[in-house]
């Protein structure tokens, strides 16, 4: 289900809409939503990482466990030789 939701704009930017979505050959409709998608897609997958990198810390904090250097390293020394392995634990 779709809802209607008002924006209002500067008359700059009502400008620069307008002219991508005749240069795009898109409505400004289309433009808002699509930017809105990526928008909240980035946002959301930068809010996932930041709770995952939480949830590690206080792993580490609670147990003091932690991947040592030299496997990190050798994992990363693999990766860019095209060797595909799962993350040292």
């Amino acid at each position: 289900m779709a809802t209607t939701q008002g924006i209002k704009l500067d008359d700059n930017t009502q400008k620069r809409l307008k002219a991508l979505g005749e240069a795009r050959h898109r409505s400004s409709h289309w433009i808002m939503r699509t930017a809105i998608e990526t928008y909240l897609e980035h946002e959301e997958r930068y809010e996932n990482e930041k709770n995952e990198d939480m949830q590690r810390y206080e792993h580490y904090q609670l147990t003091g466990k932690a991947i040592d250097q030299p496997a990190v390293e050798e994992w990363l020394k693999g990766l860019a030789r095209g060797k595909i392995t799962p993350c040292p634990q």
